[in-house]
């Protein structure tokens, strides 16, 4: 009988050892397959996904540029004050090359809008920062209208000059 209690007992220790073994064998495969899983993730979705980014992304073209002819004129004021003077050196950027010979044809009407706006202000209205944003976005506007169908993007001041 103690012969058999050692077999019974001997089974039952061989099966629970099966069953560890089982249990360590399944958690390993498991822990395999979710390293493996997670770089294959990270390959498609990280990696794969920058490079199609960057291969479909053509570079920016840089902006073209066109020189206004330099203006000075005076600016409106109080009578008996002493007349000011407002000195302005432009550049209008456009999207591309090609539209700067489209606009230069229209550079006389251009800097007459842009004489006859800026005759009209006075040194209050160029005060700050504000007073120059203003008064970009309203040349800007005016310019636009002059050479439509083209479009400009922006107006650059290169030298503003209030004496």
């Amino acid at each position: 009988m103690a012969d058999e209690d050692k077999a019974e007992g001997g089974a039952e220790g061989e099966a629970a050892a099966s069953k560890k073994g089982k249990l360590k064998l399944i958690i390993a495969a498991v822990g395999f397959l979710a390293i493996l899983g997670g770089g294959a993730g990270w390959f498609f979705f990280m990696r794969g996904h920058g490079e199609e980014v960057h291969a479909e992304a053509p570079p920016p073209k840089p902006p073209a540029f066109v020189e206004v002819p330099d203006m000075l004129v005076n600016l409106v004021g109080a009578p008996g004050e002493r007349i000011q003077y407002l000195k302005v050196k432009l550049v209008l950027e456009v999207k591309e090359e090609k539209q700067v010979e489209a606009i230069k044809p229209s550079l006389p009407r251009v800097t007459d809008l842009f004489q006859t706006y800026l005759r009209e202000l006075r040194a209050s209205d160029l005060n700050g920062s504000a007073g120059l944003f203003r008064l970009k976005e309203e040349l800007t506007k005016r310019v636009n209208a002059a050479v439509s169908p083209n479009q400009v993007n922006a107006v650059l001041f290169k030298e503003v000059v209030v004496q």
